[in-house]
């Protein structure tokens, strides 16, 4: 049986450039592995009431237990105004409650942010690491996973470069050795 990534992509908009970066790093992955793309843009707003209340809407109940059973997590970002875009955040809270019955806990991660600007969406990696930590998921360290000027790594057909390719090869090798070196089950 294939262990499953999850890949969640913070960026809602057709062509994303996170998001063309993730769909890269999905091929990228040995065959034990699935990667597993989530939709995370049609979740409510996360609203402690209703879980308090016991009716979490539908979404909700249905994100928490696919990704409940994912082996690992991969987040592929951009930066809005130096943080991590609210769709985002908000996957991460609805993820994260009811207190107690985190979908989050414990399962290894890679935070990849990707910016058409020269600072490579440092902002939201790290704000996304910090949220990370709270919610007990041991993310890779090094190498750090930064594309910046993505604009000027992807050639006329819209793919990315070999050279960018051969540097998401290394990020996607590190990870796997941490990911099974940090599993906690």
């Amino acid at each position: 049986m294939k262990k499953k990534i999850g890949f969640f992509v913070g960026s809602l908009r057709k062509n994303s450039y996170s998001k063309k970066v993730a769909q890269r790093l999905a091929t990228l992955f040995p065959k034990e592995y699935e990667p597993v793309f989530v939709d995370i843009g049609q979740l409510e707003l996360y609203n402690q009431d209703f879980d308090d209340e016991e009716r979490p809407p539908v979404a909700w109940k249905i994100f928490r237990e696919f990704v409940a059973p994912f082996y690992g997590i991969v987040f592929v970002t951009p930066e809005y105004n130096r943080s991590v875009p609210a769709v985002l955040k908000n996957a991460l809270d609805v993820g994260s409650r009811p207190y107690g019955k985190s979908v989050w806990d414990g399962k290894p991660g890679l935070v990849f942010s990707v910016s058409p600007g020269a600072i490579s969406g440092f902002g939201a990696n790290h704000h996304l690491r910090q949220s990370l930590v709270f919610l007990n998921v041991p993310t890779l360290q090094q190498p750090e996973a930064y594309i910046g000027n993505v604009t000027k790594l992807i050639d006329e057909d819209g793919e990315l470069l070999s050279t960018t390719v051969a540097y998401l090869k290394t990020i996607i090798a590190a990870y796997i050795t941490f990911l099974e070196n940090n599993r906690s089950e």
